[in-house]
């Protein structure tokens, strides 16, 4: 990452610094870049992504209130029904002679706990996986759960449930893409869990609470539940307040990031809806803008992609449904997602990302047949995102 002059720090704490931030002004800001700094990136993404007021006198209640209510949801919904405080004496509410494993009900809480069981495997398989080039998140978190690790209580580690279910995962891949592959080839994945150390009792790795977020966003939003390609977006979030400087933020990652994600997801929700594919709002449009985007910028480059018959879901599914999170490291994933959460025309800025990165290789393109063409494009060759970002401004400016 590029140091921040001490100068343009004070820009964003002047701003900040305000009973009411003034939204365009930190727009604006941001959209250049966040400095880490003293939490100031941590802070603007909650506030970009409306999890924070602009009225900075509302900020503390409403912290309290939304750390509050995830802790309410990690109570209700990480409880395994049969499970119970025996030992203390307290009645078995959670079974009964009418509701038992084998009842076929509907209704019944056994079948809701076997269905997430294949939504949670699907999750496990994805989120042990997530950026396997950084060791962050197969590291313990300083904050691990106390509600869920205390060994007095009902509630038990989601891994703990992974280990002794029995589902086959092979019934539970749902992966969204069709003709697309969702992980990039830049991403090795080590071929096996075993390869992974086991943390002792007591600690969670970071993986673990990405984990319990979509699992929690899956119980809660049960029309679009859990969508492979869901981990690489809340994965940069997370990541982004587990390590932020100031440590009363940090220890409470867990539900800023779970509040952020889900607001940031009813934004981008309909690019996992398979069936809003071909609708305005749907991943099929905002492709084909990408291409008549292109047209208007590029005509000779849009040509010769057409002519080859490379057609954008081919890379620009990923590019635009994971918001470029698999196409760079995660320090410059993070970067663009600055100027991304800025633009006030949410994710238009996007689009001109995308031709920002087929014009930048245009003579490649223009040179390659269709394999080395699709392999440029299935695994990008420039890593200098702030010359991605300079030539995407440039081409909004040339509107």
């Amino acid at each position: 990452a590029r140091g921040f002059a001490p100068l343009r720090i004070a820009d964003f704490q002047e701003v900040l610094g305000e009973p009411t931030v003034a939204l365009t002004k930190l727009r604006e800001l941001c959209f250049s870049g966040i400095p880490f700094d003293g939490g100031l990136r941590c802070l603007c993404w909650k506030i970009l992504l409306n999890y924070l007021p602009l009225e900075k006198a509302l900020w503390s209640s409403l912290l309290k209130k939304q750390r509050d209510l995830y802790s309410q949801f990690l109570k209700e919904m990480i409880i395994q029904p049969g499970i119970a405080k025996a030992n203390l004496g307290v009645s078995r509410e959670d079974v009964t002679l009418e509701d038992h494993p084998l009842n076929p009900n509907p209704d019944s809480r056994w079948n809701t706990y076997f269905k997430d069981n294949e939504v949670l495997l699907q999750i496990d398989k994805d989120v042990r996986r997530l950026y396997p080039d950084i060791a962050f998140f197969q590291r313990p978190t300083d904050y691990p759960c106390l509600l869920i690790l205390d060994p007095q209580n009902e509630f038990e580690t989601l891994r703990r449930r992974v280990e002794q279910t029995t589902l086959k995962s092979q019934t539970v891949a749902r992966n969204r893409s069709g003709v697309t592959n969702v992980s990039s080839p830049l991403k090795s994945t080590p071929s096996s869990q075993s390869e992974y150390e086991v943390l002792p009792n007591g600690c969670e790795a970071h993986w673990e609470v990405v984990e319990r977020i979509l699992f929690i966003y899956a119980k809660l939003n049960p029309g679009i539940a859990y969508v492979q390609g869901m981990n690489e977006i809340v994965g940069p979030l997370y990541y982004t307040f587990a390590t932020d400087p100031n440590s009363e933020w940090k220890e409470h990652a867990e539900a800023d990031t779970f509040f952020c994600f889900t607001n940031l997801m009813a934004e981008i929700r309909d690019n996992f809806i398979k069936s809003l594919d071909d609708s305005q709002c749907g991943i099929t449009y905002k492709m084909e803008k990408v291409y008549s985007t292109l047209k208007e910028k590029d005509v000779e480059l849009y040509l010769k992609l057409q002519e080859q018959n490379i057609k954008p879901q081919f890379f620009a599914f990923r590019w635009l449904t994971l918001l470029l999170s698999q196409e760079f490291l995660l320090p410059d994933v993070i970067r663009i997602w600055d100027s991304l959460f800025a633009d006030d025309n949410r994710f238009d800025f996007l689009l001109l990302v995308c031709c920002a990165m087929l014009t930048l290789i245009r003579d490649q393109l223009l040179e390659g047949d269709f394999t080395l063409n699709m392999r440029l494009l299935q695994d990008y060759p420039i890593s200098d995102v702030h010359l991605i970002l300079k030539k995407a401004k440039e081409l909004q400016d040339s509107k």
